[in-house]
């Protein structure tokens, strides 16, 4: 299954090379405090010979299991690794830099304080092999020979391993794990990494950039960018990368060792190690994904980098390490209004945590055009509020005698009494709303679409122009299940398992059947809230508190959302549980399909939660109340709601505020504030020896980083699934009803310049170090966004026409109002008496009501009890309907054109980015020929061979 220690080494053909952003693990700046242990050139010794290194392979686990959980409990054996093992480089590989005596006795005293400063935390015992990654057990597991068998397959892949007791818990035991150099050279060039080429310097580009930096320092400082001081270990160097082959190192540029490949490099290369070693005999049993599901081991992660606080301060003393410099220049709070470090980031976490905070910094940066238009918008509306036409006619209606809202305990109500609701509303629904409909759709396609670009740069900075083209690995679940059956993989030719058709169909009608039985319980979940309205209407339209009984309409709105959003949130918990089953159900064949299948069902669930109730307001509520007299009644008891005689688009309005707000807040205390109590309660227990006699620890510090580590909160099992789902979730609300809400980008920038920092803090002070993954793109959210994006501009439509009240008002002041025959059309002269063309007229007396009203208002275009027919549609009521129904058609036409076109003319990569590609990669052919020609030039010099005007 691996390459074996002596397999002969074969030559692999390069592939055509990107420029990397900057040569990383190359670059001679790095924190101060790092800068001795980080130069000093390592003495190169000769490779040892294959069977010395397979006898120095030391193993201290026994196959068999102890006979007693007595003995389980007090067994432990210190392990320990022979120096022979680690490898060495050779010599000519190393690019070392000559230094005199005095700075490398000076740099080697450093260094060796460093060691033993740090040995404790991020080191061997012995200060200088470097943990990669660390693997915790319970010493009364009784999987001892799973673990110990595996243990020793990990030796015998040339992984080092230490054990170390926890200093808070006795029966907790770490298992350190080391990649010597061979291991890293052979994994990385086995998963197609790619590492920094040697560097070309031309002299007009150097004069050029030069010229550059000068005009640069001459300008004012952008306050928002993060300066190169505040970054010293990110400057950039010219540099090309290309897949690591050890039968060509020498083209690599390896100025040390050490940290040639990253620390995020080295704790993926372990990973991949920790996928693919065998426990026990046979095909499926292999994995560390699988031993912590059988709790062998009680979790797996890369170690922190150290603490992320220091005494001193950054700017005299410098960072201590990466994790120190994001907590400084990422996740404090008092630099909310900079720009990310996204390529420390990426270093630290990896691409793939890199690509969602690029996006999300990307998202949030675009939402402060959209937060201006839709500000201007309800300030339009405030500032017109007393003087709008509409409001001025209801709040003077005092002898407009409206019908009352239920049937035995209400009293008929005057129209001005509503004076308020009809101000509030005048906010939101006004002629501003047409206009922020339209920028928002087009806002949301010029998003994605430049987001494309933005992306397409990142790729190629990070180097991820070809990794999509790698075959992925398959899910060690996927093999267990499926590993009798195997097919010839049509990409790399060798046979795998595969999952029949049958099978797969049969698990996808399955788990598509308990989506909809899911979908099925959110209607009735929003149905429970529409009887409960509908109660509460009733209610609260014959309360005995004047103050209630006037402002019914607030008073059902609010409660009815409140135990909307208490339902949304109690079965967002049932949904997850549910959509991690289906999907584990339907066994995906990747760990990006079961990402995929996983998001996409935790979208549908939590999207229909989310917004079904909106939806239920936008287009149902008051569309089928029926006519006093002749009311539509729910089980022939509850008469259904209707709307407010200014309209329904209030009651739209404060359900998307409410749920948003209290979404928001809710989201940020379970993101950062749960972690931290569980942080707190692990703290405190660990204060107090942990209940599992370990010591007990007064001081955190005392604490090695293994230790500091287990005692966090590990990063989810989704991985990012939750961070996208809250973010596209909040996409929807401020795209799909924004003409209804226009203060939506607005709370959406506002939480998510609070997002950002708190998962800043949260990974880099609250949570273990996730696995650096790499990806490419945002995966499966992109077509979600796009998805939305176009439902967007169907439901603002639908909204507008059917919602507001802009179409009734658009048909009065051009048809029936006093504008019709005349040549201006002012807004508010054309629309006088428009509330009482759109209210009709019931007879009270034919219900055989003793009110010493007979005639009362209601909202509808219905012919009045003494016409010829009575109560029937007018013509009015058509003419409305028909440009309602035109509204849609041409707004969705000319929404849905004006989109196509800009993303037509917006292309998916920039032109320059093109052209510089192209321009590197014929660079990268020259570089590999000169190199190779100096490389072979030397050999033949050294061995006093002629190279002089020979082919070499």
């Amino acid at each position: 299954m691996h390459t074996s220690i002596s397999e002969i080494l074969k030559e692999k053909s390069l592939k055509p090379s990107r420029r990397s952003l900057p040569c990383l693990a190359q670059s001679q700046t790095h924190p101060i405090n790092l800068n001795h242990f980080l130069s000093v050139p390592l003495s190169p010794d000769p490779k040892p010979d294959v069977e010395d290194l397979s006898q120095s392979i030391s193993t201290s686990c026994s196959l068999l299991p102890p006979q007693t959980t007595e003995d389980v409990k007090d067994t432990y054996v210190e392990e320990t690794e022979v120096s022979t093992n680690e490898t060495r480089a050779d010599p000519t590989f190393l690019l070392q830099k000559p230094i005199s005596r005095a700075k490398l006795g000076t740099r080697t005293d450093s260094l060796q304080e460093k060691n033993r400063s740090d040995s404790s935390g991020l080191f061997f015992r012995d200060g200088k092999k470097r943990i990669d990654y660390i693997l915790v057990y319970k010493k009364s597991s009784p999987q001892v020979e799973k673990r110990c068998t595996f243990e020793k397959n990990l030796r015998a892949e040339g992984l080092m391993l230490e054990k170390e007791p926890s200093m808070t818990n006795n029966d907790i035991m770490f298992v350190k794990i080391h990649a010597p150099w061979d291991t890293l050279c052979k994994y990385a060039e086995q998963m197609n990494i790619r590492m920094p080429f040697r560097r070309i310097y031309y002299l007009s580009s150097y004069l050029f950039l030069v010229v550059c930096q000068q005009i640069k320092g001459w300008l004012p400082k952008n306050p928002m960018k993060l300066d190169k001081e505040a970054l010293p270990d990110l400057e950039e160097t010219d540099c090309y990368t290309a897949p690591f082959s050890r039968a060509r190192m020498h083209h690599f540029t390896i100025n040390n060792r050490e940290t040639f490949f990253s620390n995020s490099t080295r704790s993926r290369i372990v990973h991949h190690v920790l996928q693919r070693t065998k426990y026990e005999d046979g095909k499926s049993k292999m994995g560390i994904n699988r031993l912590l599901g059988n709790n062998t081991y009680e979790a797996a992660f890369p170690p922190h980098e150290g603490g992320y606080k220091s005494r001193h301060p950054i700017k005299t003393h410098g960072a201590q390490n990466h994790r120190h410099l994001l907590y400084e220049r990422w996740a404090r709070w008092g630099i909310w209004y900079k720009y990310q470090p996204l390529d420390l980031i990426r270093r630290y976490f990896g691409e793939k945590i890199g690509l969602y905070f690029a996006w999300l910094g990307w998202y949030t940066g675009m939402l402060i055009p959209a937060a201006l238009v839709g500000v201007f918008v309800f300030l339009y509306g405030l500032f017109t509020m007393d003087s709008s036409q509409v409001s001025k006619e209801i709040c003077e209606a005092n002898s407009t005698i409206m019908c009352p809202m239920c049937e035995e305990t209400c009293e008929p109500w005057t129209l001005s009494d509503s004076c308020v609701y009809a101000k509030v509303t005048r906010l939101f629904d006004n002629g501003g709303t047409v206009f922020f409909a339209i920028f928002m759709a087009i806002w949301a396609t010029v998003f994605l679409e430049f987001w494309k670009r933005r992306r397409a740069e990142l790729t190629y900075d990070w180097d991820l122009i070809d990794w999509e083209e790698e075959e992925e690995e398959l899910r060690p679940q996927f093999e267990a299940k499926y590993s009798r059956l195997e097919r010839v993989n049509p990409i790399s030719g060798k046979p795998e398992p595969f999952q029949p058709f049958s099978d797969k169909l049969s698990r996808l009608l399955v788990s598509v059947s308990g989506i909809f039985f899911m979908i099925s319980l959110v209607l009735t979940a929003v149905f429970a809230v529409v009887v409960f309205r509908l109660i509460a209407m009733e209610k609260f339209a014959s309360f005995n508190w004047n103050f209630v009984k006037k402002n019914w309409q607030f008073a059902t709105s609010g409660t009815g959302v409140c135990i909307n959003f208490m339902i949304i949130m109690s079965l967002n918990v049932v949904y997850e549980k549910v959509a991690y089953l289906l999907t584990n159900l339907e066994h995906p064949r990747t760990e990006s399909e079961w990402e995929n299948s996983f998001a996409l069902k935790m979208f549908l669930f939590q999207f229909v939660n989310l917004n079904s109730s909106t939806f239920y307001i936008a287009f149902f509520l008051g569309r089928f109340a029926g006519r006093p007299g002749k009311y539509n009644k729910l089980f022939n008891r509850w008469r259904l709601e209707e709307c407010h005689p200014s309209g329904c688009l209030i009651d739209l309005c404060l359900q998307m505020g409410v749920i948003m707000f209290f979404k928001q807040i809710w989201n940020n205390f379970m993101e950062l504030g749960y972690p931290l109590l569980q942080n707190w309660w692990s703290r405190r227990k660990m204060k107090k020896g942990g209940g599992g006699g370990g010591q007990n620890v007064e001081n955190k510090s005392q604490l090695p980083q293994w230790d500091k580590d287990w005692n966090l909160q590990p990063m989810n099992a989704h991985g990012l699934v939750d961070e996208y789902l809250e973010m596209v979730l909040q996409f929807g609300f401020t795209t799909i009803f924004v003409a209804a809400f226009p203060l939506a980008p607005l709370l959406a920038l506002l939480n998510n310049i609070i997002e950002i920092r708190l998962d800043a803090y949260k990974f880099v002070t609250q949570w273990r170090r996730p696995m650096p993954a790499r990806a490419t793109d945002i995966g499966i959210w992109h077509g979600i966004l796009e998805g939305i994006g176009v439902l967007a501009v169907i439901t603002n439509a639908f909204v507008i026409a059917i919602t507001s009240d802009y179409i009734p008002r658009f048909v009065y002041a051009f048809k029936y109002g006093p504008c019709v025959d005349k040549g201006h059309h002012h807004a508010d002269e054309c629309l006088r008496g428009y509330m009482n063309s759109s209210l009709s007229v019931f007879d009270m007396w034919d219900l055989k009501n003793s009110s010493k009203d007979r005639y009362c208002r209601y909202r509808d275009y219905r012919a009045p009890p003494w016409s010829s027919a009575p109560y029937e549609f007018t013509l009015q009521f058509w003419h409305v309907l028909a440009a309602r129904l035109a509204f849609i058609i041409v707004f969705e036409h000319l929404v849905f054109g004006i989109k196509s076109f800009i993303a037509y003319l917006i292309p998916d990569m920039p032109k320059d980015l093109c052209d510089r590609m192209r321009r590197e990669k014929y660079l990268m052919q020259e570089m590999m020929y000169e190199a190779e020609l100096e490389h072979l030039q030397k050999e033949r010099k050294k061995n006093g061979k002629r190279y002089h005007h020979e082919w070499p």
